[in-house]
């Protein structure tokens, strides 16, 4: 049986699923109070990883949890989390992390997630470690805009990382949740770079309908996401956004190396999701 945190997610949700139609015994968990949509014999437990014990009706039995912390996870006791577990049962758990914490982990906005890879590993458990870089889904913060006007507006229209989809990330962690993989830390990227302005492009193929591209100054884009995220997480975006490092840039094998295939390119979940944005 596995539990995973964050199951109403970009990647949670597509793991519930993958891990019901394997067969395992599947506990989702969200903290949300609106009802929450499972595949059948899935259960659904409401808990709040601020309450560790809330978390126990859910842990009871499972061998493995997937866990997905809010943010960065500033405000969280991991370690606590982590014994509510291990007294439940559990014998692994997959950390969703940040590839951040390994390209810069000085920064203010993932010291958080720096410190909560450690609890893991010093915590007893078998563990394995993903670190995604930028998520296709993010093209999301688009969908308005491109229903309203067909117009994106973005900085750094010309700078490429290679964002990775969601579905993939919840392909290699249902891999990695039966043990296989304990022990390893991966990072997980797309196939190639992706600059905002291909990744309108591949929207409007999608659409079958042109989308304008206007690109915002660094100030124009700070101003926008300081409404809905704190400053030092929109300093540390904007950082990866208009100077990637050579690492944050670099395609990673990770994901072909656990699933045995390339990652899938954005023009695909672009694709996949355009329901989204007509």
């Amino acid at each position: 049986m596995f539990v995973v945190t964050g199951a109403t997610g970009n990647v949670g949700r597509r793991l519930v699923s993958l891990l019901a139609a394997s067969g395992a015994a599947v506990a989702a968990v969200s903290r949300g109070r609106r009802p929450v949509a499972v595949p059948d014999g899935v259960r659904h437990h409401r808990a709040d990883l601020h309450e560790p014990e809330s978390l126990r009706p859910a842990l009871a039995g499972a061998e493995a949890m997937f866990l997905l912390v809010e943010g960065a996870g500033a405000s969280l006791d991991v370690s606590e989390i982590l014994r509510v577990a291990t007294t439940a049962g559990v014998k692994r758990v997959v950390l969703q992390s940040s590839q951040a914490v390994g390209t810069r982990p000085g920064v203010a906005s993932h010291a958080p997630l720096h410190a909560i890879e450690e609890v893991v590993r010093r915590s007893g458990l078998g563990w394995t470690i993903l670190r995604p870089g930028g998520f296709a889904s993010n093209a999301l913060a688009w969908a308005e805009p491109i229903r309203a006007g067909r117009m994106v507006a973005a900085p750094f229209g010309d700078v490429g990382l290679p964002v990775v989809d969601p579905d993939d990330i919840a392909e290699v962690a249902a891999v990695v949740l039966d043990g296989a993989h304990e022990g390893r830390t991966y990072e997980l990227t797309g196939p190639a770079l992706s600059t905002p302005r291909q990744r309108v492009a591949d929207l409007a193929a999608a659409l079958g309908a042109p989308i304008d591209f206007v690109e915002q100054t660094p100030d124009e884009a700070r101003e926008q996401m300081l409404r809905f995220m704190p400053p030092p997480v929109v300093e540390g975006t904007l950082a990866i956004l208009g100077a990637p490092t050579e690492q944050e840039q670099r395609i990673s094998p990770d994901v072909a190396t656990v699933l045995g295939r390339s990652p899938r390119p954005f023009a695909e979940w672009a694709a996949r999701t355009i329901d989204a944005f007509r």
